[in-house]
């Protein structure tokens, strides 16, 4: 039986009078237009720059050159929106979609760049090109496997995702450099303590557009209290340019290597597998329900948008899904206020010392706010496992196995270490682990030789609203 797409309760369709034009494709007034995009903006910049603001330091890249690819990700989060809205031949779900830098990329890309010095970015855009490409050309089939894809599958994958991000949080909270005199100080960890309660505090007591922003408040209001503790650097802010273009290749040509090629091809499954959640599920909240030509568009975007970041130094984009909760919250609907959000996020990018701002929060007030921002990841991940039908043995066996060798990584990071280094790029990965004995057991328990029960449908994964 075909998969039924489930939905949250509150999205309503929208009725449309006949000669009227959809909500998805009205202009609004310039001024509504550019609160309403930039709305969206606030909503998503922190999950855009934490990714390359992982990845840099982890890498080997100075805080000048992690600032550059931080402004990179904003520009190519633009162009992808810019896709995702406007589109172009069968090109972008034209829906108010926004696109930016995946966090499921973010651990495999550290394994792909460990111990590979200068080399590692360049082949880390290197596997990103390819596997952009490949998505691309399987876009049009890939409503097919989506049924290989069950809760049980992607719930598994987005909570190691926000598990294997939380580490990072803790290394943060504690100073971020392990060698430093005062590395896990109190003062450190007191701050990240300070600054998550004062997350948790303005999500609670907030409302609207402000709770929406909660984080982003948050990093401003620990930084705030972090200056007279001389705990703030202004040197990047000092060091930027007000205006610079991300130069194409700015590492160096892209390499390619087989094994960071496969271990970005699956982090590329796994963005598509969350898009189409993520497609349907907009669909339903702004009344144009996606249908096969819309989902294609849209995984075409995305593979595109991230088959071309790494041109301009950005990494793999995939949906925000917080953005859809945005959407659904305010009713505004049009595609062009979220592709007025693309362009802000362009501009952004162009402007070296906007994106450096990040750079003047400390480190512990980041790990403070990056234990609710990856947390709420992994809490995305446990609530779409709520509706993986766990009362099956097989399905809390598939859970617990991926999930256990998933986590090796973490608890035991020299575990695969008299393993080939080829292989190191994928086992390093937890969420690349996890998602191939995730989807290979659900192949064994629920596909080979299974029989359905008999009232029971096959379901498409949950959308989780927390990127």
């Amino acid at each position: 039986m075909a998969a039924t797409p489930r939905f949250r309760k509150d999205a309503v369709a929208v009725p449309q009078v006949s000669g009227e034009k959809h909500p998805v494709d009205e202009t609004l007034p310039p001024l509504k237009m550019f609160t309403s995009g930039l709305q969206h903006v606030a909503a998503m910049y922190a999950g855009v720059v934490a990714p390359p603001m992982i990845v840099g330091p982890a890498v080997g890249l100075s805080a000048t050159e992690t600032a550059f690819l931080m402004g990179a990700s904003l520009f190519t989060a633009g162009l992808a929106t810019l896709l995702q809205t406007l589109g172009f031949w069968k090109i972008g779900a034209k829906l108010p979609f926004v696109n930016g830098v995946s966090f499921a990329g973010v651990t495999p890309m550290i394994a792909i760049g460990k111990g590979e010095g200068d080399n590692a970015i360049p082949i880390i855009f290197g596997a990103i090109i390819v596997a952009g490409l490949v998505g691309f050309l399987a876009a049009p089939y890939f409503g097919k496997l989506v049924r290989f894809f069950p809760p049980v599958v992607t719930g598994t994958v987005i909570t190691l995702i926000g598990v294997s991000l939380l580490p990072v949080a803790f290394n943060w909270s504690q100073g971020g450099n392990r060698t430093a005199t005062d590395y896990g100080s109190m003062q450190n960890i007191g701050m990240a303590a300070l600054t998550l309660v004062i997350v948790l505090a303005m999500r609670k007591f907030l409302r609207g557009f402000l709770q929406q922003i909660s984080i982003l408040l948050g990093l401003v209001a620990g930084t705030l209290i972090a200056i007279p503790l001389d705990m703030t650097s202004f040197d990047a802010v000092r060091n930027a340019d007000i205006i610079g273009f991300p130069t194409p290749f700015h590492f160096g040509a892209p390499q390619f290597q087989v094994a960071a090629i496969i271990s970005m091809c699956i982090v590329m499954l796994v963005c598509m597998t969350e898009s189409t959640a993520d497609i349907l599920a907009l669909g339903k909240i702004v009344g144009r329900p996606a249908d096969a030509k819309t989902i294609e568009g849209g995984l075409r975007a995305d593979t595109l948008g991230s088959a071309l970041s790494p041109l301009f130094n950005g990494f793999m984009c995939s949906a925000f899904a917080q953005n859809i909760g945005l959407v659904a919250m305010t009713k505004v609907r049009s595609r062009f206020v979220v592709a007025a959000g693309g362009g802000i996020l362009i501009l952004l990018g162009l402007c070296p010392m906007a994106a450096s701002v990040i750079g003047v929060v400390p480190l512990p007030v980041l790990g403070g706010a990056g234990v609710v921002l990856f947390g709420s990841v992994a809490a995305s991940g446990i609530q779409t496992l709520a509706g993986a039908a766990m009362e099956k043995g097989e399905n809390a066996l598939i859970v617990a196995a991926a999930v256990g060798i998933g986590l090796i990584p973490i608890a035991a990071p020299d575990f695969y270490h008299a393993f080939p280094k080829d292989l190191l790029v994928v086992l390093d990965s937890g969420i690349s682990t996890g998602c191939v004995v995730a989807i290979l057991l659900n192949l064994a328990f629920n596909h080979l030789g299974a029989k359905k029960d008999a009232g029971t449908e096959e379901t498409a994964p949950e959308p989780a609203f927390v990127h």
